[in-house]
């Protein structure tokens, strides 16, 4: 059977009833104390921004939480390896979202060289024991590749250097990532060949298309954990309480922001 064109129209219609869905999986997280952990890695400019923002548009930042840490300082470089990810591990009714996450050892630290060997073969060796006892602990932990045609990468390198609401997203480590396109597929080949386990899976998502790829990745994230719908209960807005003798009317501001539209 043919795929049916996916349309402007029928992009929106699908994200929002994917997204209503997302709101039930919240409610179902908060009320059962689910713990839910979710990787994206992915070549640059594979779209993993866009996606989480898509996820995370319509719920409660106190539930759905993004993870995106710069890279570590002197201290943090002291400690295990691990340490720094692990205080971001959700609470009783969390799901958190790692945009890239400690697989950057395994990517662009192995390329780049900012890891020895021995720190990189290490990481592979222990990260499947790691994500091990994540789930074991009761985490829910679920693992996203977002990748690209090399073809499809260059169009939205050249995309982000001709707008200006774009260039921010073009770093030095982009332009790297673009250069060194063969040693970041080996390096990511290994990476997926020695973390991908039957307690923590990867999920290849093609991402050519940014709007096919958001609408596979938020239906497959959805059909991974068996939640509930439970029922909205509306609570009773009653009746405003009356303005006492002497209270303003309205709050008083000494600046105001000109409405210009």
């Amino acid at each position: 059977m043919a795929k049916k064109i996916l349309t402007d129209e029928r992009y929106e219609k699908k994200l929002q009833e994917l997204q209503a869905e997302l709101c039930l999986l919240q409610r179902f997280v908060r009320t059962q104390g689910l713990r839910v952990v979710v990787v994206f890695e992915g070549r640059d400019a594979a779209g993993k921004g866009g996606v989480i923002k898509r996820i995370t548009e319509r719920v409660s930042p106190r539930v759905f939480r993004v993870v995106a840490l710069p890279a570590p300082n002197e201290r943090e470089k002291s400690q295990l390896y691990m340490q720094r990810y692990l205080s971001h591990m959700p609470a009783a009714g969390e799901v958190i979202l790692f945009d890239r996450s400690w697989y950057n050892r395994a990517g662009v630290e192995k390329v780049m060289g900012f890891c020895t060997k021995d720190e990189y073969e290490t990481f592979l060796d222990n990260t499947p024991s790691f994500e091990q006892y994540l789930v074991e602990a009761g985490i829910i932990l679920i693992k996203y590749f977002f990748d690209v045609s090399a073809k499809e990468q260059e169009k939205r390198f050249r995309k982000r250097l001709e707008d200006p609401r774009r260039q921010w997203k073009l770093s030095p480590m982009d332009v790297e990532s673009y250069q060194r396109w063969h040693d970041y597929t080996e390096a990511y080949d290994r990476m997926i060949r020695a973390t991908d386990s039957k307690h923590a899976p990867w999920y290849r998502v093609m991402a050519d298309n940014k709007k096919k790829a958001r609408l596979n990745c938020i239906s497959h994230l959805l059909s991974l954990i068996d939640y509930e719908r439970i029922p909205f209960e509306a609570p009773d807005l009653g009746k405003r309480n009356k303005r006492k003798k002497g209270m303003p009317k309205d709050i008083w501001f000494r600046n105001k922001v000109k409405e210009i539209y």
